[in-house]
């Protein structure tokens, strides 16, 4: 159980920064491009309490936590934050503009894992161990800031890579495309439990990591 705990507050701050900073990305870039919704309902905030969504970022990640600790693992992590509201009809230019919005929530978890590492680095240099809180703390947050980057370009909508397809593919073929959303919960599970989603993962995750290895 005290390792549990350790886990927990190892990762809190890096996951609620991550989630934070990713959805107020996506409402900072829209406002820039013409929708005020997300700026209106104060969702342009570094504040996490107006991004938490009680289920998918405080239950579902410590039920799975706790379920996967208790059954050996090394700890499963899997959430969701609100997501920020964007009236694309608002926006300057819909389709293309679509993709710079979605693509402003990961670019802010490679923000947010090269500040990671630049903390990660200055600590080594300082001569502190790996394992110190801190320093884990710093390699937990370029790890679950990766993931989110790498999670969220998935180009299954409504996860911001499939935003970005919608946006690329002609009309003819965005339509038909953006109606799986509905189902890209269901999908993104199908995914995590037949192992396949780390195998698709695994392209951004590296890119994202030789980017990180830059500031290390």
């Amino acid at each position: 159980m005290s390792d549990l705990i350790q886990t927990i507050t190892v990762y809190a701050l890096p996951v609620l920064f991550g989630i934070t900073l990713h959805e107020a990305a996506h409402g900072y870039v829209a406002r820039m491009l013409g929708d005020q919704t997300a700026w209106a309902a104060g969702r342009v905030s570094l504040n996490p309490i107006r991004h938490i969504d009680p289920v998918g970022t405080v239950a579902v990640p410590l039920f799975l936590l706790l379920s996967s600790k208790l059954m050996g693992g090394a700890g499963l992590l899997f959430g969701w934050a609100k997501p920020v509201p964007v009236d694309w009809r608002m926006l300057r230019n819909p389709k293309r503009d679509m993709a710079w919005v979605a693509l402003a929530g990961p670019a802010s978890n490679l923000f947010m894992a090269i500040l990671w590492a630049i903390s990660v680095s200055l600590l080594y240099r300082m001569g502190v161990s790996n394992t110190d809180f801190w320093f884990r703390m710093g390699v937990a947050g370029i790890q679950i800031n990766l993931v989110l980057m790498a999670l969220n370009m998935l180009p299954i909508p409504p996860l911001d890579g499939g935003r970005v397809l919608t946006s690329i593919l002609p009309t003819r073929l965005a339509i038909p495309f953006s109606r799986i959303e509905p189902y890209g919960l269901v999908i993104l599970i199908v995914l995590m439990f037949t192992g396949l989603l780390w195998y698709l993962m695994q392209p951004v995750l590296a890119f994202g990591y030789l980017i990180i290895k830059w500031f290390l």
